[in-house]
C-alpha cells in the first residue's frame, strides 16, 4: 500500500494513500457513481433499486496494512458502535511494518471484528515460530476501546474488547506461512502442479489441523495455486527456472499460500474461496472469500 522505507514506518501516517484506495474501493462497488456524504438511505436506495449504494462503515490503516469494510446504505443504520486498533510486530517487535489492524462493529446484535494481518516473513528455520509469535501478540495485544465517548451515552450492552470475544471473526492478510519440505522436492511439485501434495506441507495448515497457534479458526479448502513469489506483470514463479535471473535474485521466494483468509464463530458458512486472476503488479496474487453471516435480532421490549 505504500513503501516500506525509514519515512512510511517511522514517519506520519499515509493518510493520502488510504483516501486514494477508498476513492478506488467505492468507484469499484458503486460503479464509478460518485457518492456525496450529504445524500441519505433512501436517496441511495433510490438511486439503485432499492438496495443502497455503497458506503465504507469503518477503516483502519497501518503504514501498508489496512482494512475497510463497506455496506449498502440501506443496511448502514443497522450498524452500531464501530471500533479500530492496530498492533505492531515489526521492528523490536512494535514498528508497523509488521503486525495488525482490526476493525469491530455490530450489526443487528451480532459483534464483528475483522483482521488484517502482515506477519514475520522468511522460510528459513525459526521463522515459522516468529510467525506465531506475531499471531500470538496480535490476537492478545488488540484491544478496542468503548465507542461511546464523553458527548454520548455508553452503550447499554458489554461491548466484546478482544478479537475472541466477537462473535464473528475474519482474519485474513498476508500471513507468510510457506511450504515446510525439501526445497528440491517442492521444486518438482510445483512444476508438475501438484497443489494437494504441496498443501500436505503448508505450515498453516499444519498448525490448523495440529490445534496449535490457531485453535478453534478455520480456513475454506484450497484449491487454488500459490500466490507468491511471481515475476511482476507474469505468471511465471520467480523460484522455478533453474540459472537466469531467478537464481541470482537474492530475494526469490520458494512459491507458497502466503495469502489466507481465516475465520470463527457460529453462524457463518463460507461460499466461495479462491484466488484473483489477472492482477499481475505485485509478486503476490490476491485472494477473496464470501461468506453468509447470520445476525441476531434482539426485539425491544419497548415495541
Amino acid at each position: 500500500m505504500v513503501p516500506l522505507n525509514a519515512r512510511s514506518v517511522l514517519g506520519p501516517k499515509q493518510r493520502s494513500a488510504a483516501m486514494k484506495w477508498q476513492r478506488l474501493i467505492g468507484d469499484a462497488l458503486n460503479g464509478g457513481r460518485s457518492v456525496q456524504d450529504g445524500e441519505d438511505a433512501a436517496q441511495g436506495a433510490a438511486m439503485d433499486h432499492g438496495q443502497g449504494v455503497f458506503r465504507c462503515v469503518v477503516s483502519k490503516q497501518m503504514v501498508g496494512i489496512f482494512v475497510s469494510v463497506w455496506a449498502r446504505s440501506g443496511l448502514r443504520r443497522h450498524f452500531r458502535h464501530p471500533g479500530v486498533s492496530a498492533v505492531g510486530a515489526g521492528v523490536l517487535g512494535w514498528l508497523g511494518n509488521k503486525g495488525a489492524v482490526s476493525v469491530r462493529f455490530l450489526l443487528h446484535d451480532t459483534s464483528f471484528c475483522f483482521v488484517c494481518c502482515h506477519l514475520a516473513s522468511g522460510g528459513e528455520d525459526g521463522d515459522a515460530l516468529r510467525r506465531n509469535a506475531n499471531a500470538a501478540g496480535i490476537l492478545s495485544r488488540t484491544s478496542f476501546l468503548n465507542s461511546a465517548g464523553a458527548r454520548r451515552a455508553p452503550a447499554p450492552e458489554e461491548l466484546p474488547k478482544k478479537i475472541l470475544d466477537h462473535d464473528r471473526v475474519v482474519l485474513l492478510g498476508d500471513l507468510n506461512y510457506r511450504i515446510a519440505m525439501d526445497d528440491a522436492e517442492a521444486r518438482q511439485l510445483v512444476r508438475a502442479r501438484k497443489w494437494s501434495m504441496l498443501l500436505e506441507n503448508d505450515e498453516l495448515l499444519l498448525e490448523l489441523s495440529g490445534g496449535r497457534q490457531f485453535d478453534g479458526w478455520r480456513e475454506g479448502h484450497v484449491t487454488f495455486a500459490p500466490t507468491y513469489k511471481y515475476h511482476r506483470n507474469s505468471d511465471q514463479f520467480c523460484w522455478c527456472a533453474d540459472g537466469g535471473a531467478a537464481a541470482r535474485d537474492k530475494q526469490h521466494r520458494a512459491p507458497a499460500w502466503c495469502d489466507r483468509i481465516l475465520w470463527r464463530g457460529k453462524g457463518m458458512r463460507q461460499i466461495r474461496y479462491e484466488r484473483c486472476g489477472g492482477y499481475r503488479l505485485s509478486d503476490h496474487r490476491p485472494v477473496r472469500a464470501e461468506f453468509y453471516a447470520v445476525c441476531e435480532v434482539v426485539e425491544s421490549k419497548h415495541g
